[in-house]
C-alpha cells in the first residue's frame, strides 16, 4: 500500500512508498518544445521505484498462501527489487537470498548486504537458461531451500500491477491529467506497461515510448515479434534492456521503442546532477538520452514525464567516477580514436567462432589467419573468447582434445566500447592478459576487432 500524504506519521516504513514527487525539468531539456517532468522514484525508502513492486509481490504472495512466516524470499535482481524485497522482509520477518551479475555495481551488492540479505554474484556474459546464471541459480535455490519463494520480478504481473494501481494513478493526479508523453528507462516491462496502461484507459492518445540500450533484443521484438540473438550482446547501461521477453511485457502499451548507445546513457546520468541537482541511476540518463533523441516528434502543447528509477549513489563506482568513466571511453578526449584504427585497417572486421565448434576448428581459424585471439559466439551472440595460448596448450596436452568444444576452454567475452573511444583509453583497456576489445559502431550497427598490435601501430605512426 502506497504512503498516504494525510496521515500524520506511517505506521512502518512500508507505508513510505509512493507519492514520490513529479520534478520539472528545466537546463537538462533546454531546447525541447514540450515541458518535461520527472517523475523522481528515490523518494521511495529503498531509494527505487522497485519498492512498489517489491511490497505488491509480496503482500500478493501472502494472499494466496506462498509466502509464510519463517520463509525465504528468493530473486534473481540487478539490485533495486533485492532492496525493496529486504525492506519488505524486514519488516514482514522473511529472509533473504539474492542473486545478481558481475556487470552490476559493488554498491549495489554492498547495499543489499546491509539489509541482511545473501547475495551470490553470477557471471553476465551466459545465456538465461546457462546453470551459472543470476536466473539459472535463483531457481535452482528455491527448489533447494526449505519454505522459500521466487519473486521472479519478470513474470510475476503482481509487478506490473503494482504501478496499474500506484504510479499511473499518481501521474494523472500530478499532471492534472495533461499528460501527453510518458518516457520509461525498460527492463522487466512491469513499470512501463502497468504505468502505460492505467494511463491509456484515461486518455488513449498519450504516447507511450520505452527506452532501450544497444545489446537488448525489446525494441526489435516490438517491432517483429521476434527474439534475434543477432541483437543480444553485452552492454553496460545497468537496470534497462533484456535478452528474453519478460510476461509482464503487453507491448500494445508501448507505442515506440528507442536505442540509447551505453555512452550516451553514462553522460546523460552525470548531466541530470549537473544541470538539475537531482542525483538519480544509470537508467535516467538512458531516459533522457533518450528522449533528446526524440525531442523533434514533441510540440510546445505536449507534458511528458520521464520516471527517473534509482538513486546515483548505487554508481559511484561507475557513472560518477572519473577514472571508470575515461577506462571506458565515456569522457572525451581530442586525438585519434578507435574509429580512426577501424578506418586505417583492412583485415579488422570480427570473425567469430561458435562455442560447439571444436578446438580443433579454432586452432585452424587461429593458425590460417594467424589471430590472436577469437570471440565466442551463441547462436550469434558474443558469449566468451578464447586465446590462441590456450588452444595450443590444450593440444599440446592432449592431443584428442582437439575434438572438444571450444566452449571448454572459453574465457570472459571481451568488452565491447563505442567507436568513438579515444586512442589513450583504448591503451588503457587492453593490458595484462587482455590482448583485444571488440568495437561496435552504433550508426552502422559494425562490429569489430581491435588487439594490441593495432594500437601499438597507430601510436607509432
Amino acid at each position: 500500500m502506497s504512503a498516504n500524504p494525510k496521515k500524520k506519521y506511517c505506521e512502518n516504513v512500508l507505508e513510505s512508498i509512493g507519492n514520490t514527487p513529479l520534478i520539472k525539468l528545466h537546463k537538462l531539456v533546454d531546447g525541447v518544445k514540450a515541458t518535461v517532468f520527472a517523475k523522481v522514484e528515490t523518494f521511495n525508502p529503498g531509494n527505487s521505484i522497485k519498492d512498489r513492486m517489491a511490497l505488491k509481490m509480496i503482500e500478493d504472495a501472502e494472499k494466496a498462501g506462498l509466502l509464510k512466516p519463517g520463509s525465504t524470499i528468493i530473486e534473481g535482481t540487478s539490485g533495486n527489487t533485492g532492496m525493496g524485497l529486504a525492506i519488505a522482509a524486514i519488516i514482514k520477518g522473511y529472509k533473504c537470498i539474492f542473486t545478481t551479475t558481475d556487470k552490476q555495481s559493488k554498491e549495489k551488492a554492498d547495499a543489499l548486504k546491509a539489509f541482511g540479505a545473501e547475495v551470490i554474484i553470477c557471471p553476465t556474459n551466459v545465456e538465461p537458461d546457462d546453470p551459472r546464471s543470476y536466473y539459472s541459480v535463483s531457481s535452482r535455490l528455491v527448489k533447494e531451500v526449505p519454505n522459500s519463494w521466487k519473486a521472479n520480478q519478470y513474470d510475476n504481473l503482481s509487478n506490473m500491477q503494482a504501478h496499474y494501481e500506484q504510479t499511473g494513478p499518481e501521474i494523472w493526479d500530478q499532471t492534472d491529467g495533461k499528460i501527453t508523453h510518458l518516457v520509461v528507462g525498460a527492463g522487466t516491462g512491469g513499470t512501463i506497461t502497468g504505468t502505460g496502461k492505467f494511463l491509456k484507459e484515461k486518455n488513449p492518445n498519450i504516447k507511450v515510448w520505452a527506452i532501450d540500450t544497444y545489446g537488448s533484443a525489446l525494441k526489435k521484438y516490438h517491432e517483429t515479434g521476434v527474439l534475434d540473438n543477432n541483437e543480444i550482446y553485452p552492454y553496460v547501461t545497468e537496470g534497462i534492456g533484456e535478452d528474453f521477453i519478460p510476461q509482464n511485457y503487453d507491448f500494445s502499451v508501448i507505442d515506440h521503442f528507442e536505442k540509447v548507445t551505453d555512452k550516451d546513457a553514462a553522460l546523460y546520468t552525470r548531466e541530470i546532477v549537473k544541470k538539475e541537482g537531482i542525483w538519480v541511476g544509470n537508467s535516467a540518463g538512458s531516459a533522457i538520452a533518450g528522449l533528446l533523441q526524440m525531442k523533434d516528434q514533441l510540440k510546445e502543447t505536449d507534458v511528458v514525464v520521464v520516471i527517473f528509477h534509482d538513486h546515483g549513489s548505487r554508481y559511484l563506482a561507475k557513472m560518477f567516477n572519473d577514472d571508470w568513466m575515461r577506462k571506458m571511453g565515456y569522457l572525451d578526449k581530442t586525438g585519434m580514436t578507435a574509429a580512426d584504427i577501424v578506418a586505417s585497417r583492412k583485415n579488422i572486421a570480427l570473425i567469430t567462432i561458435d562455442k560447439n565448434q571444436t578446438i580443433g576448428d579454432a586452432l585452424k581459424l587461429i593458425t590460417e589467419n594467424n589471430y590472436s585471439q577469437l570471440p565466442v559466439t551463441s547462436d550469434d551472440r558474443i558469449v566468451g573468447s578464447i586465446y590462441e595460448n590456450l588452444v595450443f596448450n590444450r593440444i599440446m596436452q592432449n592431443p584428442e582434445s582437439k575434438h572438444d568444444k571450444v566452449e571448454s576452454i572459453m574465457q570472459e567475452a571481451l568488452p565491447f566500447v563505442d567507436i568513438t573511444t579515444p586512442l589513450d583509453d583504448l591503451s588503457k583497456m587492453i593490458s595484462g592478459d587482455r590482448t583485444a576489445i571488440l568495437v561496435k559502431d552504433f550508426k552502422t550497427n559494425g562490429n569489430f576487432i581491435i588487439t594490441k598490435f593495432d594500437i601499438a601501430e597507430a601510436m607509432a605512426k
